[in-house]
């Protein structure tokens, strides 16, 4: 009798359980019970994807500051012979330009980069990219992305989240909430900030956590943004005294608390707390073993350059990438400031191209010998181009360049993406598309599309509209780059 009174009260308990928690914390729950490697997904929002997915993962190569899609991938001969001539006003058009270049001459400034041909389509590709260069047959360089803001913070803010004003969800935000977790040691969605970067410092914004946030969406769906020096994140170690069994009790015990203060008001942010202090009890143990890379094979090492072991270098940060989508991470977004040149960009670029060249052509082929890049979606932006007229001193080896919405290039790789092809055109001075533009919306709505999302149909309400990464605006699947 004492046994069937017993198992009454626990199965009352397990109904109220259910009852009060919702798909919350049953789906943390049936996370928790995934075996460790599984990579099946569960607890997102979409009960499944609305096509078959070509991409698992994306790894978003963000460069802030915005580089010069004329002295790295959209190569214009013909501005050679127009050093210093005014640039004519019907190629402007009367364009808005930034307060720095109001009232000035817009002098244009070939490169003084030499361009070749690589690869078996003959992709033009600038000298100061030696590495890309040899995997010049996996990318699809984008030579027509294009974007409303001229000034960094909104049009970083719209890269990142889809819209100008803050407080939308990022995009790593948006494919947690929609597609769930594929691990249960790991956050679906990790931000790694270079520490240091070789092309000086000057003109270097700051970054923002809004980058990388959730907005509306339950604050679980956030990026875990790693340090560049002691604990990869933050209060990740015990405090003297705490061991892992006394950390396990206390997780219990406040556990039962939130539980029962979720049954009284069902706030699901208690969910959200819940979830989260588990998934941080379960990242001490996984995340040191993930930022050690000592164990990597000296020739994975020297594939990434001599700066992958330095802590908080973009080639460590690269590799870490791999070492995350190995293990399930559903986003994860790279972060290299430095590239605002204007002035002096030859003298910085050279150093940028340093920093990112050799990593990223390194991240290709880790993951392609892996067998990852079919499944794994690499992203290469910054937030606008540079213009073709100069700012601050021209001479033939020594310019600087202003904000550019109106084009510049990007290029993405694996994922499903068709590679050894260039997309778009440009006109003669790199300012305006001619040919198959690519707003940033449309890079959105192909992000998702790989990932098996039909972007009208990831939303969520708030504020009495449903909201969606690409807007209210039309965006369209860039199906000519598509595998």
């Amino acid at each position: 009798m004492h046994d069937f009174e017993q198992e009454t009260r626990w199965s009352q308990a397990r109904r109220q359980f259910l009852k009060t928690s919702g798909m919350g914390l049953g789906a943390a729950a049936l996370g928790a019970l995934l075996p460790q490697n599984s990579h099946a997904r569960t607890g997102g929002a979409l009960p499944a994807t609305h096509r078959k997915p070509r991409a698992k993962s994306v790894i978003f190569l963000f460069m802030a500051g915005a580089p010069s899609q004329i002295d790295l991938f959209d190569y214009k001969p013909g501005l050679e012979k127009r050093f210093r001539e005014p640039l004519p006003p019907s190629v402007s058009m009367g364009q808005r330009v930034t307060a720095m270049t109001r009232g000035k001459e817009q002098l244009v400034a070939p490169s003084m980069f030499r361009f070749q041909r690589q690869g078996e389509n003959g992709i033009w590709m600038s000298e100061l990219l030696p590495h890309l260069s040899k995997v010049a047959d996996d990318l699809c360089i984008v030579k027509t992305l294009n974007t409303n803001a001229i000034n960094h913070d909104p049009a970083k803010t719209f890269l990142c989240t889809g819209s100008e004003i803050p407080g939308r969800p990022s995009m790593g935000a948006w494919l947690s909430y929609g597609l769930g977790t594929m691990n249960r040691d790991l956050p679906e969605f990790v931000v790694l900030n270079s520490a240091y970067w070789t092309g000086g410092t000057r003109n270097v914004q700051g970054l923002y956590s809004r980058l990388w946030g959730s907005g509306p969406l339950p604050s679980r769906h956030q990026g875990v943004k790693f340090q560049t020096s002691g604990d990869p994140v933050l209060f990740l170690s015990n405090p003297d005294g705490v061991d892992r069994e006394v950390r396990r009790r206390m997780l219990d015990t406040v556990g039962t608390v939130n539980r029962k203060h979720f049954g009284e008001i069902g706030d699901p942010e208690i969910e959200t707390t819940i979830a989260q202090q588990e998934m941080a009890f379960r990242m001490q143990a996984s995340v040191p073993e993930l930022t050690d890379v000592e164990g990597e094979p000296e020739a994975i090492l020297d594939l990434y350059g001599p700066e992958v072991r330095k802590t908080g270098s973009f080639a460590r940060n690269c590799l870490l990438a791999r070492r995350m989508v190995e293990r399930g991470v559903r986003f994860v977004q790279l972060f290299h400031r430095g590239w605002d040149h204007h002035t002096i960009l030859p003298k910085q670029l050279p150093g940028q191209c340093f920093d990112i060249d050799q990593p990223s052509a390194a991240l290709i082929r880790d993951l392609k010998q892996r067998g990852l890049l079919e499944d794994t979606l690499i992203v290469f932006a910054g937030e606008f181009g540079r213009t073709a007229y100069c700012q601050g001193t021209l001479e033939r080896d020594n310019y600087g360049r202003d904000h550019h919405p109106r084009c510049f290039s990007g290029w993405l790789a694996g994922g499903g993406i068709r590679g050894g092809i260039d997309y778009g055109r440009t006109d003669d001075f790199s300012y305006n598309v001619v040919e198959n533009s690519v707003p940033v919306r449309d890079l959105h709505a192909t992000l998702l599309h790989q990932l098996g999302i039909d972007h009208e149909r990831l939303t969520f309400p708030f504020q009495g509209l449903d909201q969606r990464l690409t807007g209210v605006e039309p965006a369209r699947v860039v199906e000519d780059i598509l595998a």
